[in-house]
């Protein structure tokens, strides 16, 4: 090495001890990227945390891109998303992996949660990993319902709407809860105003200061170990074996356990530039507007077992699916690791955390599933597009005939279907007339009752007889149509009759 040489290294390692004095760079490292982690924690199972980081780098820097164009009024929402999808240079792409971003998010973290309860990770001394955890999952489901109402478009406007009729029910402070939510009486820009600072400064920043949180206490209290059946968790015994389990077979988490989360990740980033170049962004639909409603509008993937479980459970059960529910979730998760800190961690030997995770994963699958495929709303071209089938029709009286023209013409199709065509909201009528009378078909179309809204204002007695008629003539061949219940089958007896003939006869005269 010549002189020259010989100076520049000296140069350069003065610099680097000069800045390792004052940064303590070594040691940072060695606390962080290369802090000891147990080699059995070095699994695919353990990648899922790592994974919805790279979600939300991905949300952030997405966002700030979108942040560019995107202008937060009531006027300018839906024309700046137009933009960003048919103008701006990739636009629509940067939409897309900021959407499918998301949805990735609330699935990973939501499997991350799943494991950390079946590996039971939430046990001493890992107490507030786990809380500061359920604590990212409401905030990382609050940023997506936030981002949701920025397209301003029919599914965000009623989504809003619905948002703020479940807040005006809570007791007392209801009102002051929609004011704050809305920023006014009404939905507008004030509105977007407010949920443009949620979703893009206050939940973005509340997640990396509870983010930094929560990588400081995994940190501190280490990774969990890969749980062994029969190895029980001690608060006087655990922290000396988790150590012992250190100085055995730790490694540091870079190089040697990282291999596998670099892997998984670049699944992801796959999966989700996948999505966005072939599925694309979601909407902008049907613009927002108050005057028209839209019975179709649908909530993003994430909330629509919350949709099937409103549509599904009877009436009056609002309160305990918004209320009681989420309060007593809220102290089941929150609670979970000090009523149960101790004890067997490994999921083999839990069965009823197995069974419970089971019923919630199905639950939520099942109504999501049914959120998608579901008739929650009406057919809306079915009045046009499907004409009644002519064997319902040949053969009927003026009156049905008449009667064919008003269902046909008054968007019954939208809701019911006939022969199977048509809407599927409410029940199909293709043999309704062995189910209903008349006047028990004239009593459901004038009030309504279940899902069905009254009817008795928008059609006049003439077209509800008419309608009617045709109704109960719906049935199959050689079938008889329905009977009343209250009243009796058979004729009366012959000394009923007797006396039923004075009192017709004194009404004829």
């Amino acid at each position: 090495m010549n002189g020259k040489s010989k100076k520049f290294t000296e140069i350069m390692v003065d610099a680097a001890m000069w800045l390792e004095r004052r940064l303590h760079l070594v040691k940072l490292w060695e606390t962080t990227a290369g802090h000891p982690i147990p080699k059995s924690s070095a699994s695919w199972f353990y990648t899922f945390g790592s994974m919805t980081l790279l979600c939300f780098v991905i949300q952030i820097l997405t966002g700030i891109v979108l942040a560019l164009v995107y202008v937060p009024t009531a006027a300018h929402a839906y024309q700046s998303l137009e933009f960003l999808n048919f103008e701006q240079d990739l636009g629509w792409f940067m939409r897309a992996m900021h959407y499918w971003g998301s949805n990735c998010m609330v699935i990973v973290m939501a499997l991350h949660m799943t494991q950390v309860f079946l590996w039971g990770a939430y046990k001493y001394p890992r107490e507030l990993t786990w809380v500061s955890g359920v604590v990212l999952l409401v905030l990382t489901l609050a940023m997506s319902f936030s981002g949701q109402v920025l397209r301003f478009d029919s599914d965000s406007y009623w989504g809003i709407g619905i948002g703020a009729a479940i807040m005006g029910r809570v007791p007392f402070i209801g009102a002051q809860l929609v004011d704050l939510l809305l920023g006014g009486p009404i939905i507008g820009s004030d509105t977007l105003g407010r949920f443009f600072a949620l979703h893009v400064f206050v939940v973005p920043g509340a997640i990396l200061a509870l983010l930094s949180m929560h990588l400081r206490v995994v940190l501190g209290k280490g990774i969990n170990e890969y749980p062994k059946p029969g190895v029980q968790v001690n608060r006087q015994t655990y922290d000396a074996e988790y150590q012992e389990i250190i100085r055995k077979e730790g490694i540091p988490f870079v190089p040697n356990g990282v291999n596998k989360d670099v892997v998984a990740n670049g699944i992801l980033l796959l999966i989700i530039v996948a999505l966005a170049a072939f599925m694309g962004p979601k909407g902008p639909d049907i613009p927002g507007d108050p005057t028209q409603v839209i019975a179709e509008a649908k909530p993003d993937y994430p909330f629509l077992w919350l949709l099937s479980a409103a549509a599904l459970l009877p009436n009056g059960s609002e309160y305990a699916l918004f209320f009681v529910f989420p309060i007593i979730a809220a102290i089941v998760l929150f609670g979970l690791p000090f009523f149960a800190g101790e004890g067997e961690k490994s999921w083999r030997r839990r069965p009823v955390a197995i069974i419970a995770v089971i019923l919630i994963y199905l639950c939520v699958g099942m109504l999501t599933y049914a959120g998608i495929t579901g008739p929650w709303s009406p057919h809306m071209d079915a009045w046009s597009s499907d004409p009644i089938n002519a064997a319902l029709i040949k053969g009927r009286a003026p009156l049905e005939l008449q009667g064919a023209l008003v269902f046909q013409n008054n968007q019954c199709r939208n809701c019911h279907a006939i022969d199977g065509k048509g809407g599927h909201r409410g029940p199909d009528l293709t043999a309704i007339g062995t189910i209903q009378t008349q006047p028990q078909l004239v009593r459901q179309i004038i009030q309504g009752g279940g899902n069905m809204p009254a009817y008795g204002k928008n059609l006049s007695p003439q077209q509800i007889t008419a309608l009617t008629s045709y109704l109960v003539s719906l049935r199959p061949p050689h079938t008889g149509p329905a009977r009343d219940a209250a009243m009796p089958e058979k004729p009366l007896p012959a000394s009923n009759e007797k006396q039923a003939k004075p009192a017709e006869k004194g009404h004829e005269g």
